[in-house]
């Protein structure tokens, strides 16, 4: 795809990494390819990006870095260095969804609005159409998301040379990703607890569900219904012995995203309530902005949540943005999957502990009325608009639970609490 145009010249190609295998890599890599376009394929159409490279003047500033060290999945480094970037600085990866770019991401995701005000490092990871047809981190790939293997430990490196070429603060490393940067997320939270105090997840997957080309699939839609038992034991494999402390997620997700399903952002919620040992009942609520996302907290301390789960109203697949000027506005819908709604990094950076303390928390939601149950059919809760269908099956509105197949035979009660979320009722509906 074209290269959009950055600070620097376009860099060259890194090095192909060796093929593996014959007749069997290349079906794996024409699954690949089929895989990549499920998602992402159409993230960044050429219109999109002529539109995004003949405007410069909106075009972040980014230094490319060269020999950041071992590179075993053949990433590219850039960095976003504020003018007046202090000392033990923290840093802040972020990781493009797919056929994106480093460049793409920095120019409309707005996280360099807030790393040239809090004074951070922004670290941007850029694979290439060399490991992945589309330009996607290869989440579903076990060389790519294992510790010390592939991507995840070219992105684990990028991290430690920002400590010794930037002077950044190893215990204030964080990640973000959008889409299969999301999913990539994850991974580097599950491989890597130690080296990341945070991260937050963008319309992507729990770690552990893709382990190859045809799961990712199912993964992205209709998602993967787990035990939060079972997701956190995901994690705890990827880095056998570590006892903590983990780091602390944020998950953001569009109520009506239709590449990857909102179910993920419940599934990933019980992956890192389980792993911190928490339940799956918020114990703080609030709505933030003025489209009012929905905000769950998972932990006793008000702000500083272990778990968040934001749920983006009336929004699909893409990063919420809110271009302007205003304080917690960033941002560019330049290019597509960069949505006008909220500005989610000016709500990471603060989850990030990067804003300082000053600034209020929204106020907690006020007590919901009590909660109304209906039973009935799977077929008629969709046609109430209580529950949603994709692929044959019914899922909650909401809350993204599988309800089963889409038919007259299955039967769930739903409980709606609060308005326009429902769950399936365990004992608390008449």
């Amino acid at each position: 795809m074209p290269y959009v145009t950055p600070s620097h010249p376009a860099p060259p190609p890194p090095a192909r990494r060796p093929r593996r295998g014959g007749r069997w890599s290349r079906t794996i890599s024409a699954l690949a390819a089929a895989v990549t376009l499920a998602t992402g394929a159409a993230l960044v159409p050429p219109a999109a990006e002529a539109r995004a490279a003949a405007a410069p003047k909106a075009a972040a500033a980014l230094e490319r870095v060269t020999n950041f060290g071992a590179n075993p999945g053949a990433l590219t480094m850039y960095v976003h260095r504020p003018a007046a970037l202090p000392a033990g600085a923290p840093v802040v990866v972020a990781l493009h969804g797919c056929t994106q770019s480093a460049q793409i991401y920095a120019d409309n995701s707005g996280l360099n609005t807030f790393a040239d005000r809090h004074g951070f490092l922004v670290v941007y990871a850029e694979t290439t159409t060399a490991n992945n047809a589309n330009k996607c981190f290869n989440w579903f790939q076990p060389g790519d998301t294992r510790r010390g293997q592939g991507e995840a430990a070219s992105i684990r490196q990028m991290v430690a040379h920002a400590t010794t070429a930037y002077g950044t603060d190893p215990a204030k490393a964080h990640v973000t990703g959008l889409s299969a940067g999301g999913a990539m997320t994850s991974v580097m939270l599950a491989a890597y607890p130690e080296v990341f105090a945070a991260g937050a997840v963008v319309a992507g997957i729990p770690y552990g569900c893709g382990v190859d080309v045809v799961s990712a699939f199912s993964c992205m839609s209709p998602g993967a219904d787990r035990t939060p038992a079972a997701w956190a034991q995901a994690v705890r494999d990827a880095h056998p012995g570590f006892a903590g402390p983990w780091p602390r997620v944020a998950i953001w997700h569009g109520d009506n995203d239709a590449t990857v399903a909102l179910r993920n952002a419940d599934e990933l919620r019980d992956q890192w309530t389980a792993v911190h040992g928490l339940g799956q009942t918020p114990s703080r609520t609030s709505t933030l902005g003025p489209n009012s996302t929905r905000r769950s907290e998972y932990g006793p301390t008000p702000g500083q949540a272990a778990v968040e789960v934001n749920k983006v109203p009336g929004i699909g697949h893409g990063t919420p943005v809110a271009p302007g000027s205003g304080p917690e506005q960033c941002g560019a819908t330049g290019t597509q999957h960069f949505i006008a709604s909220i500005c989610s990094s000016y709500w990471i950076t603060r989850f990030f502990g990067l804003a300082g303390t000053t600034i209020p928390e929204p106020p907690v939601d006020p007590p919901t009325e009590p909660a109304a149950c209906w039973t009935a059919s799977n077929y008629e809760h969709v046609r109430a608009g209580r529950a949603t269908t994709t692929g044959g099956y019914a899922y909650a509105k909401g809350s993204g639970q599988n309800l089963g197949l889409y038919n007259t035979f299955v039967t769930h009660t739903l409980k709606e609490s609060p308005a326009g979320h429902y769950t399936i009722a365990t004992g608390s509906c008449p």
